[in-house]
C-alpha cells in the first residue's frame, strides 16, 4: 500500500496541494522558530496601535495630522518590503529576518518618545522599514520551512500572527487599565520581544538552505508572479476596507448602537483567525485553488447578506463570513510564491507582499472615494453601500483568479517531489543533511 500520496510500486504520487508526501519530521524546531517571529509581529504591531490614542492626546494631534504621521508606517513597510527581495537573495531570510526583528525591538519604544509630529512619522518610518523586512523575511522563512514539512502549513503561522496582535492589544488595555504609561509599557513589550528573538533565531533555516541568486534591487510582481501579485492585491485590499469600513457601516448605515459598530469587526477578526488556524489542513484536503476561489465567494456571499439585508444581524454574520473567506488566502498566496520556479523565494514574496500591502493601503481611501461618488450622483442614503458593493465584486474578482494559486504548483521534469514546482536543489540537499 502506497498510503495516501503513494502508488502500489512504492512510488510518490503528487497530491493536490502541490506539496507532495508529508515529511516534516526534524523541522519541528525551525516551525517554532517561525511561529515565534510571526507571534512578535503580532504582539508589537498590536501592543502599539493599542497605545495610539494616548500618543495622541500626549502630542495635540488632531485626526488630520495623526493620520498623516501614522503614514510612516505605511512608506517605510512598503519601501523596505520592495527591497527585502534582494537583502534576502545576498544574506539569506534567517540574517534579515533577525535583524530586521531586532529593528522592530529597538524602534517600538521609540514611538511614544517622539516630542512632536514630524518626530513620530520619523520613527514610524523607521519602525515601518523593520517591520515591513521582517514581514517579507519571515514568510521566506516559512516557505522554507513549509517545503520540508512537504505539506501546507503556512496559514498557521499567520494564525499566530492574528492570535499575537489579539494579545498585544488585549494586554495593552490591562495595562492601560492600571495607569501605566506608553513609554514604558512598550519598552517592556521590546525587551521580551528582543528575548524571543534571541531564542527562536538559531533555530531558523541558515542561508545554506536556500536560494541564493541576485535578484533586483527593488521586487515588483512581473512575469509569472503578475497573477499572484494580482490575488494578493484584491485580498488584502478586502481586508483594509472592512477593517476601516465596517464599524461604519454599522453605526452610520445600519444604525447599530457603538458596542454593536465594534463587534462587527471583531466577528471579522475572530473568524479570520479561526480560519488562519484550520486553513492548512482544509488546503491540504481540497487544495490551494478550491480554497481561494471559495474564500472569494464567500467574501461576495457575506458582503450581499450585510448589504441587502440592511440589519445589524445580518451584517455582523457577514462580516464574519467575510474574515472567514480572506482568512486562508493570502498565506496561500504566498505559500505559492515561494515556489515559483526560477525565481528566489525572498525576491518573490517580496514581490507579492508589496502588491498586498498596497492593496491594503489603498482599499480604505478607494471605499471612501467610491461611497462619495455614489452620494454625488443623487444616490442619498446609498455611498457607503455602493463603496462595499465594490469589494463584494472584488470577491467574485479573486474566485475567479483564484487559479493563479496553483500554477506555481504544476509539476515538470525534474520537479521537487515536495515543492511540485522547482527543481530540488542542492543546498536544500545539502541543509537537509546537517
Amino acid at each position: 500500500m502506497g498510503g495516501r500520496n503513494g502508488k502500489a510500486d512504492g512510488s510518490v504520487g503528487e497530491d493536490r496541494t502541490g506539496f507532495g508526501p508529508a515529511g516534516g519530521r526534524g523541522w519541528r524546531p525551525a516551525r517554532l522558530a517561525v511561529i515565534g517571529f510571526f507571534l512578535v509581529a503580532g504582539l508589537s504591531f498590536g501592543s502599539w496601535v493599542a497605545r495610539i490614542p494616548e500618543v495622541q492626546d500626549a502630542l495635540g494631534l488632531d485626526d488630520a495630522r495623526l493620520g498623516l504621521a501614522l503614514l510612516g508606517t505605511a512608506v517605510g513597510s512598503i519601501t523596505a518590503m520592495t527591497g527585502s527581495g534582494w537583502m534576502i537573495a545576498r544574506f539569506g531570510s534567517r540574517t534579515v529576518t533577525t535583524v530586521a526583528a531586532l529593528g522592530v525591538c529597538v524602534t517600538l519604544p521609540l514611538l511614544p518618545l517622539a516630542p512632536s509630529m514630524p518626530l513620530l512619522f520619523a520613527a514610524l518610518l523607521l519602525f515601518g522599514a523593520a517591520y515591513g523586512t521582517m514581514d517579507v523575511a519571515m514568510n521566506a522563512q516559512a516557505v522554507l520551512v513549509e517545503e520540508r514539512y512537504g505539506r501546507p502549513i503556512m496559514s498557521s503561522f499567520h494564525g499566530v500572527f492574528s492570535l499575537g496582535g489579539v494579545i498585544g492589544a488585549a494586554s495593552a488595555g490591562l495595562v492601560v487599565g492600571v495607569g501605566v504609561a506608553p513609554a514604558p509599557h512598550l519598552l517592556a513589550v521590546a525587551l521580551a520581544l528582543a528575548l524571543l528573538v534571541a531564542a527562536a533565531t538559531r533555530r531558523l533555516i541558515p542561508a545554506a538552505g536556500e536560494q541564493r541568486e541576485d535578484g533586483p534591487p527593488f521586487a515588483l510582481p512581473t512575469g509569472p508572479l503578475l497573477g499572484l501579485g494580482a490575488l494578493a492585491f484584491g485580498v488584502l485590499l478586502a481586508e483594509g476596507a472592512i477593517a476601516d469600513w465596517g464599524a461604519v457601516y454599522l453605526r452610520d448605515v445600519v444604525g447599530a448602537s457603538a458596542a454593536a459598530a465594534a463587534a462587527g469587526y471583531t466577528a471579522f477578526s475572530l473568524t479570520m483567525m479561526v480560519g488562519r488556524f484550520l486553513g492548512d489542513a482544509m488546503t491540504q484536503r481540497l487544495g490551494p485553488v478550491p480554497m481561494v476561489r471559495g474564500g472569494g465567494l464567500l467574501v461576495a456571499a457575506g458582503l450581499a447578506l450585510a448589504l441587502l439585508m440592511g440589519t445589524a444581524p445580518a451584517a455582523l454574520v457577514g462580516f464574519a463570513l467575510v474574515g472567514a473567506g480572506l482568512a486562508a488566502s493570502f498565506p496561500i498566496v504566498i505559500s505559492a510564491a515561494g515556489r515559483v520556479p526560477g525565481v528566489p523565494a525572498g525576491t518573490a514574496v517580496a514581490a507579492v507582499a508589496t502588491a498586498g500591502y498596497g492593496g491594503f493601503l489603498v482599499g480604505p481611501p478607494t471605499i471612501g472615494f467610491l461611497s462619495g461618488g455614489v452620494e454625488a450622483l443623487g444616490f442619498a442614503g446609498f455611498g457607503l453601500r455602493g463603496g462595499l458593493a465594490a469589494v463584494a465584486l472584488l470577491g467574485l474578482a479573486v474566485a475567479l483568479l483564484a487559479g493563479q494559486a496553483g500554477r506555481p504548483a504544476a509539476a515538470d521534469s525534474g520537479a521537487n517531489p515536495v515543492t511540485g514546482g522547482a527543481p530540488r536543489r542542492p543546498e536544500v540537499e545539502a541543509v537537509a543533511e546537517l
